[in-house]
């Protein structure tokens, strides 16, 4: 089998996992596995989500444990996503003024740490930044990120459940009437 073959071959099998995968969570109310009772709104997250360990662009880690108990806004972006690069204002003045109810916001960046370190020396944001590379598409998945495009926004609640989320640009108003709903805080 020639190497031109054999890549045909895994790229023809790796579209297959993601359309069956895809089709799974379709049927299953779009909500990744573990879903949560119906009296409990949202989803459960998977159950590594507070191991994930990622750097931060000054070297420290992102403090995970830290974060239990409170309402999380997680974004997934990249800097050479032009959308993820237009809402980050968004995501920022989300952070300035939802903070100080308790709300923890992490931009987990799919992308090599020196282009992020460029980026948010231009860029300046008061949020957490994470550097997941290219293996935080897979922490998205399994947000339920079933296309793999950027950005890619969920919100957590208080509990540790899903609530929201969106394949797409986000901008204030929206995240911001998210975190209003009943039971977010």
């Amino acid at each position: 089998m020639s190497v031109s073959r054999r890549t045909w071959m895994i790229l023809a099998g790796a579209g297959a996992a993601a359309a069956g995968v895809g089709w799974g969570l379709q049927h299953r109310g779009g909500r990744p596995a573990g879903g949560v009772s119906p009296e409990a709104p949202g989803w459960a997250l998977p159950k590594s989500f507070w191991l994930q360990q990622f750097e931060r662009p000054d070297g420290s880690y992102l403090d995970w444990q830290g974060m239990r108990g409170h309402p999380i806004l997680l974004n997934f972006w990249a800097s050479w996503c032009p959308p993820c690069v237009k809402e980050m204002p968004e995501i920022d003045r989300f952070h300035r003024e939802f903070s100080p109810q308790g709300w923890k916001v992490v931009g987990l960046a799919i992308d090599g740490p020196t282009p992020v370190r460029e980026f948010l020396g231009k860029v300046k944001v008061g949020f957490e930044v994470g550097l997941a590379g290219f293996g935080g598409t897979e922490l998205a998945q399994g947000l339920g990120n079933t296309t793999g495009g950027l950005p890619f926004t969920v919100l957590i609640d208080a509990q540790g459940r899903g609530r929201q989320r969106k394949t797409g640009g986000t901008h204030f108003d929206e995240l911001a009437a998210w975190a209003r709903e009943p039971g977010m805080a």
